[in-house]
């Protein structure tokens, strides 16, 4: 996991499944030092994403984001009232220089790994749609 190549020419998709494992590995790890090399991992896989967000998706992913019919779900972030607010209470502490507490530490990793989860679904969601008309960007179908 922690030797998984990656770099600027890795395609995005790609990259938002080493997200999703790094974050999956960092909820399921005891090991500090395991932790803190998976958050560097993260880091990285992050911001390089980061800086092709707004680029055009390249013509060789064209047809792995294009689909025949709308999907049936699109990626949501939906956590349970009792985790949202777990969530910002850890998030408000964290910030309001309480330390970071173990069951802190439990809170904010699973919300890394709910936003990991719902980030990597809208980098690989589908985004045209095959018509009649011809293909169309999904949000002009589905509006």
């Amino acid at each position: 996991m922690l030797t998984v190549p990656f770099s600027a020419a890795t395609d995005f998709t790609v990259l938002a499944d080493h997200c999703e494992n790094f974050a999956e590995t960092l909820i399921e790890s005891n090991d500090p030092t395991l932790k803190m090399a998976l958050c560097g991992r993260l880091n990285a896989c992050l911001t390089l994403l980061q800086h092709t967000l707004l680029e055009p998706v390249p013509p060789h992913l064209i047809e792995s984001l294009t689909v025949d019919t709308l999907p049936a779900n699109f990626p949501r972030f939906e956590p349970e009232c009792t985790e949202l607010c777990r969530y910002c209470l850890s998030l408000t502490q964290m910030l309001a220089g309480q330390g970071f507490y173990s069951e802190m530490e439990k809170h904010l990793s699973c919300l890394l790994y709910e936003l990991i989860n719902y980030f990597a679904a809208e980098m690989k969601a589908p985004r045209w749609l095959r018509t009649a008309d011809g293909v169309k960007f999904i949000d002009e179908v589905a509006a």
